[in-house]
């Protein structure tokens, strides 16, 4: 059972005019990128602008390693606090974290520095996923809702923390330009356990869908000119991922005994509006089954491996969901791959297996 979700972001929020001026976005896609209507505003960690340009100066390697580790110190430290405090819970209480990121490089990695500035007991089992993408935190979710099963009355706590400015690289081409428009920085947690108060989701099952001639649609390379990563976004992922999305889903479903129109609720990766608008046509959603989705994208942009956390603390806010109702989680992203997870409402006790 997911007993309890938070997130957490950058204090300061940006209007996408803002983000374009700051970051000198000229080139006419990241304008009309930054002009779309589905993301408004986005939280980010930057510098201090130039008095005299307007512009953030250029952040060095070392720069942006340093504020990928004091950032998803601090958006990350406050998602874990605030999801053990709404399940009545302490790092003490946690047997089991899970770190995920992709938008920085740790050895040892975000569970060993959260577990030391937190105060984790020393005998935690610690994971860290890396490198996975936007589609990693159901692949994080996966193996702690497995450990609860094998462990009842244990606590696990799924942990998925991004800093895309520690990413971000300064340039006039239209794929630098896409992705400064697009990603924003946040962090969100997940308090897995056997049993909770409240009406809340308790996963039943997950399933995959990998497209390896697809490899090379999202990814990083790096880029000799600046000395840097830079992601790669292919212009045609919305279609890869409308076109694959119901695949996954309906295995998914099927195996359960359930229909689409069985699901009361969906909680999808904020991957884009040309990609929410794919999965939705793929699936044959309304437009309020991907409400919660829109707005996080709306308010935050993506934030990659912790979007759909933040759609799902909504869609638990709401307070919409009754027992017995079914519901989909579904990510995407580099591999090219989807995955997805069937969550049933329960109140407190019943969603024991």
């Amino acid at each position: 059972m997911i007993a309890s979700v938070a997130s957490a972001f950058p204090d300061v929020s940006y209007s996408q005019d803002e983000v374009g001026a700051l970051l000198g976005l000229d080139n006419p896609v990241a304008r009309k990128l930054l002009a779309a209507p589905h993301i408004r505003s986005r939280r980010l960690f930057l510098p201090p602008a130039d008095p005299v340009t307007g512009r953030v100066p250029d952040e060095s390697p070392a720069e942006l390693h340093a504020k990928f580790r004091r950032g998803a110190l601090e958006i990350g430290g406050r998602a874990i606090a605030s999801s053990l405090k709404a399940a009545a819970l302490t790092p003490s209480d946690v047997g089991y974290l899970l770190c995920v990121t992709s938008t920085g490089f740790l050895v040892p990695g975000l569970s060993s520095l959260f577990s030391r500035e937190l105060g984790f007991h020393p005998a935690l089992l610690r994971a860290d996923v890396v490198g996975m993408g936007c589609n990693a935190g159901l692949n994080g979710m996966n193996p702690l809702v497995q450990w609860v099963r094998n462990h009842p009355g244990r606590v696990a706590l799924l942990v998925c923390c991004e800093i895309n400015s520690a990413m971000y690289v300064r340039d006039e081409s239209a794929r630098t330009g896409m992705v400064n428009s697009l990603f924003g920085d946040g962090a969100a947690a997940a308090v897995v356990t056997s049993e909770a108060s409240g009406i809340r989701p308790y996963v039943r099952d997950f399933e995959s869908f990998c497209m390896p001639d697809r490899w090379d649609a999202m990814r990083f390379d790096w880029n000799d000119d600046v000395g840097k990563w830079s992601f790669h976004l292919d212009r045609d992922i919305p279609y890869v991922i409308g076109d694959n999305v119901s695949k996954p889903v309906g295995r998914l479903l099927e195996r359960n005994g359930l229909r689409p129109e069985s699901i009361s609720h969906w909680v999808l990766h904020t991957g884009g509006g040309a990609v929410i608008d794919g999965a939705r046509r793929s699936l044959g959603l309304t437009e309020h089954a991907v409400r919660h989705t829109r707005s996080v994208l709306r308010d935050f942009g993506n934030i990659s491996s912790g979007s759909f956390l933040v759609s799902l603390e909504r869609l638990l806010d709401e307070g919409s969901a009754r027992p017995g109702e079914h519901g989909v989680m579904i990510t995407m992203g580099p591999g090219a791959q989807i995955e997805a997870a069937l969550i049933e409402f329960a109140a407190g006790r019943e969603a024991q297996p």
